[in-house]
């Protein structure tokens, strides 16, 4: 029986419990609902949380634990020699039993029995039931993935008749224990409460799950590489062919190019999105009819949902040669891939970011403040730069983060348009790179996660988190500033 298929059933009778509940709430007063304590629903939902939530957290515990445990007594049956071999040899051995494992599961009682004599040719079995294998396995991966398919069996079968059995079971003591005094309001709103307190903790352990990889990993990297070659070098040669060497024959890791190229590109897009994308904003909020503002608004918005990998392509293939040919015609030498290229580009993507949200933020601007104005001899732009913009700063500053947000972490713009050259230059028509595209080149390939080429992506996520968590802090200093000022 499948895990879905257990958790459906246990459902089913959490839904069987609520209807029972309910019932037994109504009978046990004769019908005369007012003698209740709480609404015979409230009973139902008591029932129906006993029912399943216990039954649940079982699964749930068991999927998590049961395939450590197989994969354990799986490791404990293959030859010392398997054992005792190198990462990858054993990581081969373990993706072979699982492939014959999988084999086998499609195989009948009567097939398996064949599987499992001493001589036989499991790779003929499997090929004639429609499961080819490259390589003849070796005998000891058969019987280990005749073992882990029967431990598997055994473990969803156990797992079978201790959920279902532990929901009857709670299911009875719930309808035990409904009667008139029982409190089933108070139960139900704290796990209710329970609940929502879990949700809010899930971003928030995300969150520092992240954090702390990010930071071990850093650790390890600045006991190879020390910390202040990273923050303060001017060069970025993280040289893969010479991975696992140390000193300077490993690379040079400086992080200045790279910072410089992110927060360069940042700006140039910033430049070009906050001013298009607040005057679109006030146009619409205070200048436009309706029909012009139902019209415009959406095709505005259309910009956030173009991919970036388009944007990427239209940079490369038509933007940049037309920057390169119009400079070459008035004498700049404006290369296809570079800082101008990539911060205008992006800078069109971030425009509904700020557009619209600033739109919503000026609209939610209290009527009163504007009428006020306009009594007091104001004119209708006095109005906008003196009462309704500084009114709407906080949300505007927030709208402007988001789009800074949105740059710094840019990658396939910057790939396409910008280039991967790690250039420390103030030259806006040469071609720069940033902390994202490094952090991606850096985990592609086959190197393992023991080297300072890999490490030091770990340590420019740190880095990268670092800064937008102080981007973060100055907004919310300055939109708690402004905020208490017109409030």
């Amino acid at each position: 029986m499948s895990t879905f298929l257990i958790a459906a059933i246990v459902i089913a009778l959490g839904a069987a419990g609520w209807l029972l509940g309910s019932w037994r709430s109504k009978a046990s007063v004769g019908g005369k609902t007012a003698k209740l304590h709480s609404r015979p629903g409230y009973y139902g939902a008591y029932v129906l949380c006993w029912t399943i939530l216990p039954a649940l957290f079982l699964i749930v515990l068991w999927s998590a634990i049961s395939p450590v445990v197989i994969s354990t007594m799986v490791d404990a049956r293959l030859p010392q020699n398997v054992q005792d071999g190198i990462t990858q040899a054993r990581s081969l051995t373990t993706s072979s039993i699982n492939s014959i494992e999988r084999g086998l599961a499609t195989l009948s009682p009567e097939d398996l029995e064949k599987a499992a004599a001493p001589n036989a040719d499991v790779k003929a079995l499997l090929f004639s039931k429609g499961t080819p294998l490259a390589l003849s396995p070796e005998p000891y991966a058969v019987n280990a993935a005749l073992f882990q398919l029967q431990a598997k069996r055994s473990s969803q079968l156990l797992l079978s008749i201790s959920a279902i059995g532990l929901a009857i079971l709670c299911l009875a003591f719930a309808l035990f224990q409904v009667g008139p005094t029982l409190r089933s309001r108070n139960a139900v709103e704290r796990v209710a409460l329970a609940g929502l307190f879990s949700c809010s903790m899930v971003a928030i352990l995300t969150t520092l799950g992240i954090v702390l990889s990010m930071l071990f990993e850093s650790i390890h990297f600045f006991g190879i590489v020390p910390i202040s070659d990273f923050l303060f070098g001017t060069v970025w040669d993280p040289r893969f062919s010479a991975a696992g060497s140390v000193g300077e024959a490993g690379g040079q890791f400086g992080l200045l190019p790279l910072l410089w190229g992110t927060l360069y590109i940042s700006f140039v897009a910033l430049l070009v999105a906050v001013p298009v994308g607040l005057f679109a904003a006030v146009y619409m909020s205070e200048y436009a009819s309706s029909p012009v503002r139902l019209t415009t608004k959406p095709l505005l918005e259309i910009l956030a949902g173009i991919p970036t990998i388009v944007y990427g392509f239209f940079a490369l293939i038509t933007f940049g040669p037309l920057l390169r040919d119009l400079g070459a015609h008035v004498g700049l030498s404006i290369s296809a891939t570079s800082v101008l290229t990539a911060g205008l580009i992006m800078g069109v993507m971030l425009i509904p970011f700020v557009s619209s949200l600033s739109d919503d933020i000026i609209n939610s601007v209290p009527q009163s403040l504007r009428e006020g104005s306009y009594g007091l001899g104001a004119t209708q732009s006095e109005t906008i730069k003196r009462v309704i913009l500084p009114a709407a700063l906080p949300g505007i500053v927030g709208a402007v983060l988001l789009a800074a947000s949105r740059a710094i972490g840019e990658t396939m713009i910057v790939v396409l348009a910008a280039g991967i050259a790690p250039n420390l230059t103030l030259n806006p028509f040469e071609p720069v790179t940033t902390i994202t595209v490094k952090i991606v080149s850096q985990l592609t390939g086959d190197l393992e996660f023991n080297s300072p080429q890999t490490l030091v992506a770990f340590a420019l996520g740190l880095t990268l988190f670092m800064f937008t968590l102080a981007l973060n802090i100055y907004a919310l200093y300055i939109v708690r500033k402004y905020r208490e000022q017109y409030e």
